[in-house]
């Protein structure tokens, strides 16, 4: 019936913890009582977290040790813990000095019995905390008005005043109570004079209402378990008393709640123990005594985080306004994480910042947490954002407005060629080498700018299918053509000679073989590399922190660099092939030309490949745009350019006896 000791020692931890006090000073007394508290509230400290920097006995005989550790600058509560002995009373008058700045804790068993020798010394008290069993019982306030009267009397020795009294009392048994009272506080005049203001403290607090609560719990619940007996076996059945008498603690858990709101209800845990609900009090030192102000309350049975209530504001503290404060290290501020200092004590540590990628939004944590993979941190990193979409985008990059006015002005100007071109289609420059593979030439570099616009804007897996195919579909088509252009220039020197079997091979279907041989197989290593391994649109998280790079996936790097390297051979054969035949005498050799070009196409590639596998994201497919525009231009400006300016500009030129080379 009578409360244990963990509860008390728990609502000390749970009102360290609402202050954030982790580094605090303990004082206990050398006895059982004292060892066994500190036990307990240690054990407690440490499942919150919360550190004893030190523990001083009030019999330690080491001064030097204590004055070291009172002197702490960092420990400003002290924690009460025990019971109250003659070893207080030393203790505390001799290092008040240091205890005028600390804040103390005290336990229900101190106050209890503070009476009994706090004298000149109880200003060191002032702004203390107090944990205080929460009871009452009826009556206390009528019993002490009369003992103040009765006391008041008996001290003025007022022989008709006390007949008075006696008359007004209800009961003889009442007065036989107050002059019990007053016959102790007789005795007791030399050391201590119970008042009633004394009387009502003693009454209030320590063991005095717990023992009520507890008889008159136990009281009732025998009571009712004698009705259910006297009900059940008749009013003296001794069988029936034997029976039940093993219930008792049954009936005693079955005990109701008062609905009176004065009086505390009756609860008991699981280990069915009676538990009391709680009072915190603040001790006030006001004109050479202690006053006490209720601010705050702990209910045990109320629900994990509602069971403690503290009004900071009608909290007085010792010096100052502010909350006092208790800490080995200074708080980790959100956005860092606690990191185990060099000393024993959990509480002692340095604050570093969240790793990359990680935050905290709370105070002291341990650890922080990792954003999810499409957030980042912000700067102060206590909160994670979403990470930036990073793509060449239409609304927001200034690269694809240059891109797209690159390729639409080539798309213009290859236009403009096919135009020339086809109004000059009956002049001898025009026809030579055939000019249908002229205008396919054409056609494949309009449709090769204008696969720019496949690599622009967000990707998604039709467009990432369609640009790692396109230009490498295009390419070959254009560069077959120019295979089958220098075909054509050197069968043709070949067939001059009288008897050659070459003149065979000057047919119309050997071009459009070439060109429709080599860029098939072009077009079947794509159609195999879309089946088994399609590029898709990938989302990379890890490559740039902040970011997220939305960017296609090749699927298979084999099939990529399949396509790649076979448009490579085509380039390389075609320039080899163009090199040879360049010093043929015509005096408009295309052969130069087409060599001028297939070098420069294959010194953008050979030098793209190395610059595209060293960067990430919009970098890379700008590389991949650039290598693509630049192979265009080359083509455009190495074949076409030469041709274009005889026709515009030196029509004198463009007659079939200069080009035989039969003139000057």
């Amino acid at each position: 019936m009578v409360q244990n000791i963990h509860i008390h020692n728990m609502v000390i931890t749970e009102l360290l913890e609402h202050f954030g006090w982790t580094w605090v000073g303990i004082l206990v007394s050398e006895d059982e009582a004292g060892e066994n508290e500190l036990q307990i509230l240690t054990k407690y400290m440490r499942e919150r977290g919360i550190c004893a920097a030190f523990t001083i006995k009030l019999r330690e005989k080491n001064e030097n040790r204590i004055l070291h550790a009172l002197n702490n600058p960092q420990v400003t509560i002290i924690i009460m813990c025990g019971t109250y002995s003659v070893d207080m009373l030393a203790f505390i008058p001799f290092y008040e000095f240091i205890f005028l700045d600390n804040t103390f804790i005290l336990s229900p068993s101190w106050i209890s019995s503070y009476l009994k020798g706090l004298n000149e010394k109880q200003s060191v008290y002032h702004g203390s905390l107090a944990v205080q069993y929460s009871s009452h019982f009826p009556g206390l306030e009528d019993f002490v008005n009369i003992y103040r009267k009765f006391h008041d009397i008996s001290q003025k020795q007022s022989y008709w005043g006390l007949l008075n009294f006696i008359d007004n009392v209800d009961n003889v048994d009442s007065f036989i109570s107050y002059y019990n009272i007053y016959k102790e506080s007789s005795q007791l005049t030399h050391t201590y004079n119970i008042t009633a203001a004394s009387l009502r403290n003693i009454l209030s607090s320590g063991v005095a209402p717990r023992l009520y609560s507890a008889v008159e719990v136990l009281a009732k619940a025998l009571h009712e378990m004698f009705l259910f007996i006297k009900d059940e076996y008749g009013e003296n059945s001794i069988t029936g008393f034997l029976h039940y008498r093993q219930k008792l603690q049954h009936y005693i858990q079955m005990m109701e709640s008062s609905p009176d709101p004065m009086r505390p209800s009756y609860y008991f845990n699981e280990q069915g123990e009676a538990v009391h609900p709680y009072k915190i009090i603040n001790w006030l030192y006001i004109k050479e005594a202690i006053h006490e102000v209720e601010v705050g309350n702990y209910t045990p049975w109320a629900v994990s985080g509602e069971k403690l209530h503290i009004n900071r504001q009608s909290i007085t503290w010792k010096h100052t306004k502010e909350i006092p404060v208790s800490r080995c290290s200074d708080q980790c501020s959100p956005g860092s994480r606690k990191k185990s200092g060099e000393t024993i004590h959990a509480c002692c540590y340095d604050c570093v910042p969240c790793a990359e990628g990680e935050i905290s939004n709370i105070t002291d944590t341990e650890n922080c947490n990792k954003c999810q993979s499409d957030e980042w941190p912000n700067e102060k990193r206590d909160r994670c954002l979403h990470k930036v979409l990073d793509f060449i985008s239409y609304q927001n990059d200034t690269m694809a407005s240059v891109f797209s006015g690159v390729s639409v002005f080539g798309c213009l100007v290859t236009g403009f060629i096919f135009g020339i071109f086809i109004f000059y289609r009956d002049t001898p420059i025009v026809k030579a080498n055939n000019q249908n593979l002229s205008y396919l030439l054409l056609v494949s570099i309009i449709l090769s700018f204008l696969s720019v616009f496949l690599f622009l804007g967000r990707p998604s897996d039709v467009t990432c299918r369609l640009r790692e195919t396109s230009f490498g579909i295009f390419f070959s088509v254009a560069i077959s053509s120019l295979l089958a252009k220098t075909v054509m220039v050197c069968v043709a020197f070949k067939s001059t000679k009288p008897g050659s079997q070459w003149r065979k091979w000057l047919s119309v279907k050997l071009p459009y073989t070439i060109v429709l041989l080599c860029s098939s197989i072009e077009v079947v290593i794509c159609i195999i590399w879309l089946s088994i391994f399609p590029p898709f649109q990938d989302l990379d998280t890890q490559s740039y922190p902040g970011k997220i790079i939305i960017q296609c996936n090749g699927g298979s790097d084999i099939c990529f660099y399949t396509m790649l390297g076979y448009m490579g051979l085509l380039a390389v054969v075609s320039f080899a092939l163009a090199f040879m035949v360049r010093t043929l005498p015509d005096s408009f050799n295309e052969a130069k030309y087409i060599t001028f070009s297939m070098l420069l196409f294959c010194s953008v590639w050979i030098s793209m490949i190395p610059a595209y596998l060293s960067t990430r994201g919009k970098s890379m497919v700008a590389v991949e745009i650039f290598a693509v525009m630049v192979s265009n231009a080359g083509l455009l400006g190495c074949v076409f350019f030469p041709k274009c300016f005889i026709i515009l500009f030196k029509s004198e030129m463009n007659r079939k006896t200069d080009l035989l080379g039969k003139t000057k």
